[in-house]
């Protein structure tokens, strides 16, 4: 069965990892690369550009979270799915990996109907927003849709995926109060499951680069943006 030739880097220090989710990948149609270490999988990714990296969080040298952090930094690989692998029981902040720029996790061990099923989904979230605004102007914010480009007073935005999605369904609607479970629903996707500070984090990195004034928290509801 074809993946329509997705390409997935797998990055994991420990060879039956590697082969395991290679080979049950594979069987999906799905490309594979991997890489046991993080600055190797640095290298990859700027080479095959894919449009998926699985990453181990506990790794020598170069742990999962700097690896992120500095695959964040890339342009060419600003819009990739990046989501950590962790095992049970490690001492792992799920809000250390967002904040590094991941897109979701996933806990090991997994079984490969499972781990199939998360990736497929989390693929199709980024072939789902044709319906949405293209572009929106507002104030000194300019969100250029196609491009997947924020600029701020002519200064463009380094936004992970998950934060230019966020942003952008807020301003599409300025003044609208959307709730927790509409901004899970559109961001992250219903059958995801993702932690539940997993919005505030989003939302604090953007407050960060876009300033406090456009973002409104309502307690107990959710979030607003006001010009």
């Amino acid at each position: 069965m074809s993946q329509d030739n997705k390409k997935i880097l797998i990055v994991d220090d420990e060879q039956d990892i590697l082969e395991f989710i290679s080979y049950n990948l594979k069987k999906e149609g799905f490309e594979v690369e991997t890489a046991d270490n993080g600055r190797d999988a640095i290298a990859i990714a700027k080479k095959t550009h894919p449009d998926l990296i699985i990453l181990d969080v506990m790794m020598p040298e170069m742990d999962g979270i700097e690896t992120c952090a500095e695959m964040r930094k890339i342009d060419s690989l600003k819009d990739t799915f990046v989501t950590f692998l962790t095992a049970r029981g490690e001492d792992y902040s799920q809000i250390a990996g967002f904040d590094a720029g991941a897109d979701d996790y996933i806990i090991k061990p997994v079984k490969p109907r499972v781990l199939t099923s998360r990736i497929k989904a989390m693929l199709r979230r980024g072939t789902t927003s044709d319906d949405k605004p293209k572009g929106n102007v507002v104030g000194d914010l300019v969100i250029d849709r196609d491009r997947y480009i924020v600029t701020k007073s002519g200064k463009e935005l380094n936004l992970p995926k998950k934060e230019f999605e966020l942003l952008s369904l807020l301003i599409s609607t300025p003044g609208k109060v959307f709730n927790r479970d509409t901004i899970l629903s559109s961001v992250w996707g219903e059958d995801v499951v993702v932690g539940d500070r997993t919005i505030d984090v989003h939302i604090r990195k953007l407050r960060e680069k876009i300033g406090d004034k456009y973002i409104k928290t309502i307690k107990g509801v959710g979030y607003k943006f006001e010009v």
